[in-house]
């Protein structure tokens, strides 16, 4: 368990601290080898309009390094992941500052955020039907133990006797977007054992001495977990708490229901025996630890109910109430009956 005498590494310490070390991280990249990283840069430079313009300038370089290298055909390209050479042939030509900002937009108590370089991530696992939220980890299939991954990694070291890996969200949706990966090399497939449960939790309440805004999604298997390799997704948001934690609803002692089943836990051992019990049921369902507590939501499970054709599916982020899609005409014309009818559809 976690505790207050725990040392943090600096860049968990406070919000300067890992825009530092985000940054740095982000400019290392570019000087990789690998077209993986590079896209990552890109992505994560595109969420926010003043890192973009920081990078631009080298941006601009590694972007025509890589043109050179696609017509070439030197090594480096043909050796690219084949997703990655897919997502770069869909780049535009003219370079970085072609690209697209992140943007968003309040649809009543919703966010509804415009994600153009989002929509060129491989959908990979979140594509299929699933009936039952226990899958084996794949060691052939795509995981966070790949060696053409060591680049994206931006820390990796211990707390609580516990191996932890931090990598760049490739196509970040949240700000500061990483990805907690405990045990890396184990090769756990995407289901919560008691003690993983208990870290994130302990772990959420310590990082918010520096980290205010800090939090963890988790997705389930069956609930648009895009690997399933075990995983949470880390944010450290600024610009205020998500919508599902806003007081006017009943599971925070407002009044107004949420759309879909919500049940709040300041408990972790509470907590625990819910999640415990979907999982024996196979009932699928998303996460939202903050510190001191967290939201769980029931949902149905991918694959047994049509979504919209406006959105690739609902995951921990957009049953929390900030929903991204990828499209210049959806991001203008869905609205709060458009928004909340697609809740209707996922309810188990």
């Amino acid at each position: 368990m976690i505790t207050s005498t725990d040392t943090l590494p600096d860049l968990l310490c406070s919000r300067a601290q890992l825009d530092d070390a985000f940054e740095a991280g982000l400019r290392r990249m570019l000087d990789s080898e690998s077209l993986g990283a590079f896209i990552l840069v890109l992505a994560n430079a595109g969420y926010e309009a003043s890192m973009l313009d920081r990078l631009q300038a080298p941006l601009g370089v590694a972007y025509r390094r890589w043109r050179a290298a696609a017509e070439g055909g030197t090594r480096a390209f043909r050796d690219a992941a084949p997703d990655d050479v897919a997502v770069f042939r869909q780049l535009p030509a003219a370079g970085p500052e072609a690209l697209e900002i992140t943007r968003w937009r309040q649809v009543g108590p919703w966010e509804l955020q415009f994600n153009p370089l989002r929509a060129l991530r491989p959908p990979r696992t979140s594509g299929l039907t699933v009936s039952s939220l226990r899958r084996p980890f794949d060691p052939d299939g795509f995981h966070f133990d790949k060696p053409f991954l060591r680049d994206e990694i931006l820390w990796e070291g211990g707390l609580a006797d516990v191996p932890l890996r931090l990598l760049f969200n490739k196509f970040p949706f949240a700000e500061r977007h990483a990805l907690l990966v405990p045990e890396a090399s184990a090769g756990r497939p995407q289901y919560l054992q008691a003690a993983d449960h208990r870290l994130i939790w302990a772990l959420t309440r310590r990082l918010a001495r520096g980290l205010p805004g800090i939090g963890f999604g988790y997705n389930a298997y069956g609930a648009f977990a895009s690997i399933n390799h075990l995983h949470f997704q880390m944010f450290d948001r600024s610009i205020g708490t998500y919508p599902i934690e806003a007081p006017v609803w009943r599971h925070n002692g407002g009044s107004r229901p949420y759309p879909l089943p919500v049940r709040r836990f300041d408990d972790a051992d509470e907590a625990w025996a819910v999640v415990q019990e979907l999982q024996t049921g196979d009932r699928a369902f998303n996460l939202l630890f903050r510190p001191g507590h967290a939201y769980l939501v029931e949902r149905a499970l991918q694959g047994h109910y049509r979504h919209g054709d406006w959105t690739s599916g609902f995951a921990w982020s957009e049953v929390a109430g900030a929903v991204t899609v990828f499209r210049q005409a959806d991001f203008e014309r869905v609205d709060e009956a458009i928004l909340e009818a697609e809740f209707r559809r996922l309810r188990p």
